[in-house]
């Protein structure tokens, strides 16, 4: 289990707000993530925007990667998109902890469409850690 003041304080971000996204669970190194996919999520294409789903996908991993209570930003993110989404598609992101150790933490995120249990993307980022901890965030941006 987490600390509240740390669940609350990653629930709070305002993107994922915006965007309609909802943080269903936060536990250690593990976050799931949800959201529906509405008209206003679709690509010039008709389908559900690549960036969309990167977003969700980044949204459970910021959840999974501060879950410590240590600043976590993303390194670098690598995204294999497996199938394209639609209108109406219910959308969870799991990302799960792979390695921490050091100033750096791995984590492996699943995107699934929730009726069909399909996989959309596979998402794998890396992140580095700061000394800073989760709570001085507030004070103001940098590491």
């Amino acid at each position: 289990m987490i600390n509240p003041e740390i669940a609350s304080h990653i629930r709070k971000d305002p993107y994922a707000n915006w965007l309609g996204a909802t943080i269903e669970t936060i536990e250690p190194g593990y976050s799931r993530v949800s959201l529906v996919v509405s008209e206003s999520m679709l690509s010039f294409h008709g389908m559900g925007h690549g960036g969309l789903v990167f977003s969700l996908g980044d949204i459970a991993f910021a959840a999974a990667s501060n879950s410590h209570g240590q600043t976590a930003l993303a390194l670098n993110v690598a995204v294999n998109f497996l199938r394209a989404t639609a209108l109406g598609d219910h959308l969870v992101a799991e990302a799960t902890e792979v390695r921490l150790g050091g100033a750096t933490a791995l984590y492996d995120i699943v995107v699934t469409e929730k009726i069909v249990n399909s996989w959309s993307p596979k998402v794998r980022p890396r992140s580095i850690l700061s000394a800073k901890p989760l709570s001085e965030l507030e004070q103001g941006p940098g590491l």
